[in-house]
């Protein structure tokens, strides 16, 4: 049995309340529904290059997000667009820039992997790219003397990367404010996590121990878990001025990318993931707990797909940035 943290979640419910256990339960459905419709688009050919989708993860950011002010720094891996909702950009900006249109998120030029929002430093196509940006944003926090943080999202195959043995070194060595935050789906593209890394199931609190620095895990197919652990890790890392490891445990129920299609996991092994995921059991706990009723869950299901389908309108009437614009942002060396 995992020791993951023990957070209450009745003491969570009551003082959420009502109104923003509804707005969360909201921020997942759109989530879920941007990727399924996304991906859909993808496959009819409106959308190019690579496309790696959030689904069944959807907890942990959510719960990131709802504990940590937006006013600090993101950094994410390439799996982005749920990061990027959750930290203000719109479906309609996403959506569009997944489709290489000039009203994207980076007008078209970007793409899947590199979604951004005021304070998220960018989704990085490069595996363990991120943690050593985020570092950087700690360490400008602290020069500054902001309480600013820094939150890196990695996965677990960036956990076997010298970049987070370095980081986290460094990290500690220097008392920089970041919250480093393992999201294990237990596969990296098609490997299992136990078969990339040594003594997979401690890995991550031994990393933290062996640099001084403080760790927990967390159930991240559970909000309330996440929501708690985050709440903890947050208040520790702002109060202390150090670095601080979570690894979420939780499970992608797609391919790495769109164009995997999983078969190193048998089906019933999905299956049995996915009696865990996040969106339902969330949902059925507000139900049980009478916070709202499966009337009203439908009616949010049904706001949010429709959002997302408005989404996909926007990108396929938006148009595409012009031949005189495309070296735009491209630096060029001037001769002499």
């Amino acid at each position: 049995m995992t020791d993951f943290y023990p957070s209450n979640s009745d003491a969570i419910i009551r003082s959420l309340g009502r109104e923003r256990l509804t707005a969360i339960l909201q921020k997942m459905l759109l989530i879920r529904h941007f990727e399924l419709r996304a991906e859909a688009a993808y496959q009819q050919g409106h959308i190019g290059g690579f496309f790696h989708s959030y689904v069944g993860q959807e907890a942990i950011q959510t719960a990131a997000c709802e504990v940590i002010d937006h006013t600090n720094w993101f950094a994410t891996s390439y799996r982005c667009h749920a990061l990027a909702l959750l930290l203000g950009a719109t479906p309609d900006a996403l959506m569009a820039e997944l489709f290489g249109k000039e009203s994207g998120n980076a007008h078209g030029r970007g793409g899947s992997m590199h979604m951004f929002s005021d304070h998220m430093l960018g989704g990085f196509g490069i595996v363990s790219n991120q943690i050593s940006a985020a570092a950087g944003a700690a360490f400008s926090a602290k020069y500054r003397g902001t309480k600013e943080i820094s939150v890196c999202f990695l996965g677990d195959g960036a956990m076997a990367q010298g970049t987070f043995h370095e980081t986290l070194n460094l990290s500690s060595l220097w008392s920089l404010p970041c919250l480093f935050v393992v999201e294990n789906n237990e596969w990296g593209m098609g490997t299992h996590v136990s078969r990339a890394v040594a003594n997979s199931e401690q890995f991550s609190g031994l990393l933290a121990k062996a640099y001084n620095i403080e760790s927990m895990k967390l159930d991240g197919m559970d909000f309330f878990n996440c929501y708690g652990g985050f709440e903890e890790a947050y208040k520790k890392v702002r109060t202390s001025g150090r670095p601080f490891v979570i690894e979420c445990l939780t499970e992608r129920f797609k391919g790495h990318s769109i164009s995997d299609p999983g078969l190193y996991r048998t089906k019933e092994d999905l299956k049995r993931c996915m009696e865990r995921d996040p969106i339902p059991l969330l949902k059925n706990t507000l139900v049980a707990k009478g916070i709202i009723t499966e009337a009203d869950y439908e009616a949010i299901d049904k706001a949010c797909r429709e959002r997302v389908l408005a989404s996909l309108k926007f990108a396929d009437e938006s148009p595409f940035p012009g031949l005189k614009t495309l070296g735009t942002g491209v630096y060029v060396e001037e001769g002499p």
